[in-house]
């Protein structure tokens, strides 16, 4: 069955360029003009991806990215975020907010292919993925893509849930952006804006005691990232 996105976009060509080239890969698009059409067809039906501008005429993207975060039937929606505006900090706050990554306005349609993809590869169930990573408290199940905290599970997008294994996969050892880049495959993270650092804060607001003090994913300095091979008092 042909994965189903949905397109919020005000740029009526644009959003045919987008369906027409997206549809001859074999994807339906169906497009939303305004933030309301959008949250009308996003409460009524389900779809495999969003595709979300943040300016439209109705109101930003942002707010929209937020309240689908906040709901348990589209909290693990793919949502891949368009953007004119091209300042870091719009692309920041909405990887904070839980998009899985952004795209800025001008863009190559193979590229937008390449990303939707990459989405859609990393919502899939992977049936061969069935083993469970355990750190004491914190263990993360490959198979069912969940991360548990005491048996809690942890909030994380696809993309946070992707960074968290290729961490934890090598536990003590040091690695740093440019080697997470290389681990997370198809992933469309870059090295020289904050997109690793936003997500690693993310990660640790839901997997430490004290995201301020992390036990679990830690900063070296000048060198990169390292999960801790031993994190509780009682292990």
């Amino acid at each position: 069955m042909s994965a189903r996105l949905l397109m919020i976009d005000d740029d009526a060509r644009l959003s045919a360029m987008v369906g027409d080239y997206l549809g001859g890969a074999g994807y339906k698009v169906e497009v939303a003009g305004s933030l309301a059409e959008g949250r009308e067809r996003l409460a009524a039906e389900a779809f495999d991806a969003l595709l979300l501008d943040l300016m439209l005429p109705d109101g930003d993207g942002l707010d929209l990215c937020r309240e689908l975060r906040s709901e348990p039937r589209t909290r693990k929606l793919p949502l891949l975020m368009l953007t004119a505006r091209g300042e870091p900090m719009d692309r920041i706050v909405g990887l904070e907010l839980g998009a899985d990554d952004y795209l800025p306005k001008p863009f190559e349609p193979r590229e937008l292919l390449a990303r939707v993809k990459a989405l859609l590869r990393r919502a899939a169930p992977d049936d061969a993925a069935d083993e469970v990573l355990r750190f004491g408290r914190l263990e993360i199940d490959l198979g069912a893509r969940v991360a548990r905290l005491e048996g809690r599970p942890c909030d994380l997008t696809s993309h946070q849930f992707d960074l968290l294994v290729v961490l934890a996969q090598s536990p003590g050892r040091v690695l740093s952006r440019d080697q997470i880049m290389d681990s997370l495959k198809g992933h469309p993270l870059e090295a020289f804006d904050r997109s690793i650092d936003v997500h690693i804060s993310r990660i640790r607001a839901v997997i430490e005691d004290d995201p301020k003090a992390p036990k679990r994913v830690l900063t070296v300095r000048g060198a990169g990232y390292v999960f801790a091979k031993k994190q509780d008092a009682e292990e």
